[in-house]
């Protein structure tokens, strides 16, 4: 999963993308509103969290223009102004959800996983696949009711796969996903992690396959 982070207040950004890291998601930030609106036109997120006030273009214009692309990317919005016409006029723009400043983190990070949830069109809070159970919400994986211990990205590779049974999934998908701007993550670098996801799922049957120079697919689970 990857989320964007639209705000001016270096401090308070550097503080969401360290909560949103460690919850394991890839995380990058734009400083103005002309920066979200630039990365938000040329790549994917799965969540924008949105301050309202920001430099160049407000985060009602950037909102503005990201639904004249019918784009129906989920968005928080973080505002300081509390009245109930700035919170209308917020939702009415197109924003999913928004909060008020001075927020908990721990609240930031439940309505980021309930709004990436709501981003995949009503898909499952848990994902089984065989002997596999992932937990959307708690982001745990557990194989034979044993919980599994992954990185933050193998546990974002795994999620990735199991949304795409049976699909192939190339290369520059997992890159665009799991890493962040300026990371230069190589393929070699993607091949290592899901070599180490294969080793952990391998025990309950679980396969990734590879078609060679392009990606990888997760195969169907084998019936015992």
């Amino acid at each position: 999963m990857r989320i964007l982070i639209a705000e001016d207040d270096a401090t308070l950004a550097d503080g969401l993308q360290r909560t949103l890291r460690q919850a394991g998601y890839a995380v990058d930030w734009a400083k103005d509103g002309g920066e979200a609106d630039a990365a938000l036109g040329c790549h994917e997120f799965d969540l924008l969290i949105l301050d309202i006030s920001l430099p160049k273009l407000s985060g009602f214009e950037v909102l503005k223009r990201l639904r004249a692309r019918d784009s129906r990317l989920p968005v928080l919005l973080l505002t300081a102004l509390d009245s109930v016409s700035d919170r209308v006029r917020g939702l009415d723009a197109g924003a999913d959800d928004y909060l008020v400043k001075p927020f908990q983190l721990a609240e930031l990070t439940a309505r980021a996983r309930a709004l990436t949830r709501r981003g995949m069109s009503g898909a499952p809070t848990l994902i089984k696949h065989g002997r596999l159970c992932f937990d959307q919400v708690g982001r745990v994986a557990e194989l034979d009711g044993e919980r599994l211990e992954l990185s933050a990205r193998e546990l974002s590779l795994l999620e990735l796969f199991l949304q795409r049974p049976g699909q192939l999934v190339h290369k520059e998908q997992l890159v665009d996903h799991l890493c962040e701007w300026g990371e230069g993550v190589s393929s070699n670098a993607i091949e290592v992690y899901v070599h180490r996801l294969r080793k952990k799922l391998a025990p309950g049957g679980v396969k990734i396959s590879t078609v060679r120079g392009v990606g990888y697919c997760l195969e169907a689970p084998q019936d015992d």
